[in-house]
């Protein structure tokens, strides 16, 4: 088994919302800034300009469950991304789990969970400036 650490913030808006605009693909450079430069749609495919160069992604069907996992692949290979929204109250959660695969370091490993952190909070802070803008 694999080292792993579940990055998780709390957002003030409703899970269906956030699940609706994080689960948008061309809303991933408004707030996964730490990798992702631009994203565009190529035929049946996303592929984005990253931090690491050019990179296709493929994400989960549309769901009711608040299932985000999405693949990116990259030159050295393809990784799967565990990410999902669960409801809290009148908020919910959004929990982005990172295992650390063979060849990553301790310090690449930890530099990912800060750009992962960073990235969750700014998307906590558009969906809840945008749920203030709609009020």
């Amino acid at each position: 088994m694999y080292r792993a650490h579940t990055v998780s913030v709390a957002v003030a808006v409703d899970s269906e919302k956030a699940y609706r605009y994080a689960s948008d693909p061309s809303h991933l450079p408004h707030w996964a800034r730490g990798f992702i430069r631009s994203i565009e749609r190529r035929n049946d495919e996303w592929v984005a300009q990253t931090a690491l160069g050019e990179a296709r992604f493929r994400f989960a069907a549309p769901n009711t469950f608040g299932v985000l996992d999405h693949e990116v692949e990259l030159p050295t290979g393809t990784f799967h991304n565990r990410m999902r929204v669960i409801p809290n109250g009148s908020g919910c959660e959004i929990l982005f789990t990172l295992l650390q695969l063979p060849g990553v370091s301790d310090e690449q490993f930890k530099g990912d969970l800060e750009t992962i952190r960073g990235d969750l909070k700014t998307l906590r802070t558009v969906l809840e400036q945008t749920a203030g803008n709609a009020a």
